[in-house]
């Protein structure tokens, strides 16, 4: 299986896309073709382990790698005592046929963990296939979970380096901790002056430079990503989505709840139903940052809107660019279109794609957005009415399910509510702490269920990254010292 950039570069093999992040052309990778999940398959995949059916779903993707690469990247990534729950996930049947999907129980209790875990190993063995003996200098733009899932996975690991670039303020403090308490000699945390938009350009920004690159290998370095802009980091997601619906589905599609940002998670879930897992329509969770909404109901992204800093800060992104990916799809691979709309977003700040492909994609996607005041209530009344304890993102996705008819409901639950304790214990008392470690432990007191281990321990842990930079100077950054 070869891939091919949205913008028309390629084709490539399995490790080179995954080794490279991004095209060449500014493009995403993505497979010439989607493998199918046939009948047996699918059977298999109602009774296996998760390791079996990451197994399962990576042997159709990465055709270069041996199956003994493959057991080895699943066996240290999810057969081991990284994750809290013995099958890595867990599913949870709640009332009104409603179903939550934890994806938190990993070392750093948010979703990113459930590919992260494996995207490092897939990494170095694609380099290796690729006769790559630079360093792989890994650089990731975060809105909060996927810096610290990333320096989490890479700690350590030899021949890689990882950084990872957050906007000052615009995280959580408890995700702000994880990431300036994390320990290895090749890990490195900046603080970037700006939202997750202008880390997410300024990370691109320094993909594009030629300079940058140069400057790089004449240290024996080589960059890569960590980001779903990474074929490497989506793929791992697309197994939870096809063992979930396998699981759930009877007699029917299953339906999905995203909570969305970078449209990277809900993407996964749209390649799952493209092989043919009985995954059903999808439905787009936003925060007040809407956009991804408005253009699902009207076919027009607008980034040319005021940015908001809410509760459910991974949500908090105007730019999603795994949202791409799918207009390639849905357009049939049309390079031309998708690179011609990438232009008009760059230069002039929104696109419209028509009302064809509209109607394909609503044919897919619904969407709904979810206020500060909103997130709150519904974490209330989810603890209330069925002893759920919910975070700020989830909240949102449950917040969406409200109006949306379905006879099997997923709602993906993205991180563990001790993640943002101040904001999910406001929802439950009328006074809540100001200090997030007060708030974690009233919380726990509060509803009788242990915070993780992980983050109960980041309060003592001593601060080890605290650099910090504008957006303009971290292509100069990067290149002298990353």
């Amino acid at each position: 299986m070869k891939y091919i950039s949205t913008r028309g570069a390629g084709p490539v093999s399995a490790s080179e896309a995954v080794l490279r992040g991004l095209a060449p052309d500014g493009g995403l990778y993505v497979p010439e073709s989607l493998p199918a999940l046939n009948s047996g398959e699918l059977e298999f995949l109602k009774s296996c382990s998760y390791g079996d059916a990451a197994r399962l779903i990576l042997k159709k993707y990465l055709e270069d790698f041996s199956e003994a690469e493959i057991d080895d990247c699943v066996s240290k990534a999810y057969e081991s005592e990284r994750f809290a729950s013995k099958d890595v996930f867990e599913l949870r049947e709640l009332e009104g046929g409603l179903c939550a999907l934890e994806l938190y129980h990993g070392p750093t209790a948010a979703f990113k963990d459930m590919a992260l875990q494996l995207t490092p190993r897939l990494l170095t063995k694609a380099a290796a296939h690729c006769g790559e003996r630079d360093r792989i200098a890994v650089l990731v733009a975060t809105s909060g979970d996927t810096g610290k899932a990333a320096l989490e996975g890479f700690c350590e690991l030899a021949g890689t380096s990882v950084c990872a670039v957050y906007p000052a303020g615009g995280v959580s403090e408890l995700q702000r901790r994880q990431m300036i308490t994390q320990r290895g000699s090749n890990t490195r945390v900046i603080a970037l002056e700006g939202n997750f938009d202008d880390a997410q350009n300024a990370v691109k920004h320094f993909f594009s430079s030629e300079s940058a690159r140069a400057a790089l290998a004449r240290r024996g370095a080589k960059p890569s990503s960590a980001n779903s802009i990474n074929w490497g980091r989506l793929l791992p997601q697309i197994v939870y989505y096809s063992l979930a619906s396998v699981r759930l589905a009877i007699g029917g599609a299953v339906d999905f709840a995203v909570p969305t940002g970078n449209f990277g998670n809900i993407l996964a879930a749209y390649y799952a139903k493209r092989m043919g897992a009985p995954v059903g329509r999808l439905l787009c969770a936003c925060n007040r940052n809407d956009v991804l909404a408005d253009f699902i109901n009207t076919g027009v992204y607008d980034r040319r809107r005021e940015f908001f800093r809410t509760l459910s800060p991974s949500m908090d992104i105007l730019v999603s660019s795994n949202l791409e990916r799918l207009l390639f799809e849905l357009s049939g691979h049309d390079a031309a279109f998708v690179s011609s709309r990438m232009d008009e977003l760059s230069k002039m700040g929104h696109y419209s794609i028509g009302e064809t492909l509209l109607k394909k994609m609503r044919e897919l996607f619904s969407s709904a957005s979810c206020g500060d005041g909103e997130t709150l209530e519904t974490i209330e009344r989810l603890w209330r009415e069925q002893n759920y304890l919910c975070d700020t993102h989830t909240a949102a996705a449950f917040f969406a399910a409200r109006g949306f008819e379905s006879e099997k409901l997923v709602v993906v639950s993205t991180a563990s509510p001790y993640k943002f304790p101040v904001a999910v214990l406001s929802a439950l008392e009328d006074t809540a702490p100001a200090d997030d470690w007060d708030a974690l432990r009233r919380l726990e007191t509060l509803t009788g269920i242990e915070a993780p281990k992980s983050l109960r321990e980041l309060e003592s842990l001593p601060v080890l990254h605290t650099e910090r930079c504008a957006p303009g100077d971290l292509v100069s950054v990067l290149s002298e010292t990353l």
